[in-house]
């Protein structure tokens, strides 16, 4: 059975499954991995992934933008000549998932997903993306190994053009990924937004977002 969002106490959808490939000591092929994520809490996990999927996959994106997403939320080199078709990567991704959901409800069958629902925090989204955009975009675009071009762009093109809600998920995952810092202000709007799309505290920080100490606070 799916669970709401706030009874899933770690990251889910994409951006939970982008987790399991950074730095998680996964193992197994790609497909492996995600059909563990998929598998994860008796299956729980993959409706929202499946619907992140189809989110994107629905959308005017295009291949190299969602190549951006993924490389930069998994701290991974973007490398077209060596990188999988970005639309092919997520519909192997959504077939897992309906794979997976078709054990519990064998006449499954997913259906357009309409209209995102969190459409009214779209700008709110944007601000943050935008506030932080130069230090991000320095981090992941100056990367001596795992550099990931436009990574600001493609993230507000996630959130205009697919979901605020997994555009703001993919933009903590990067956040975290290439170790930006940030203020504790803005530590604790990034929870207030989270709450506000009905996320465990823990989606906002699993412990990997780097805050700066208040310049008015000792270390």
């Amino acid at each position: 059975m799916a669970l709401q969002r706030h009874e899933i106490w770690v990251d889910f959808g994409l951006s939970g499954l982008t987790r399991w490939f950074h730095r998680l000591g996964s193992t197994g092929t790609a497909m492996e991995i995600v059909v563990g994520a998929a598998d994860w809490g008796e299956g729980s996990f993959a409706p929202a992934l499946l619907e992140d999927a189809l989110r994107l996959l629905e959308s005017p994106l295009s291949t190299r933008t969602l190549d951006i997403l993924w490389c930069a939320a998994t701290e991974r080199e973007y490398t077209p000549d060596r990188w999988i078709d970005g639309r092919q990567w997520l519909r192997q991704i959504a077939e897992a998932c309906v794979e997976r959901i078709r054990k519990d409800d064998p006449s499954f069958v997913p259906e357009p997903l309409g209209p995102a629902p969190y459409e009214g925090r779209k700008d709110t989204v944007l601000a943050e993306i935008r506030a932080v955009g130069p230090a991000l975009d320095q981090a992941t675009a100056e990367h001596p190994y795992q550099s990931v071009p436009d990574v600001v762009a493609a993230l507000e093109q996630a959130v205009t053009q697919a979901d605020p809600d997994l555009g703001f998920r993919l933009f903590l995952r990067a956040m975290k990924a290439y170790r930006v810092p940030i203020s504790e202000s803005r530590y604790d709007l990034y929870h207030a937004i989270g709450e506000s799309f009905g996320y465990s505290e823990f989606v906002v920080d699993d412990g990997d977002l780097v805050v700066a100490p208040s310049p008015d606070r000792s270390p």
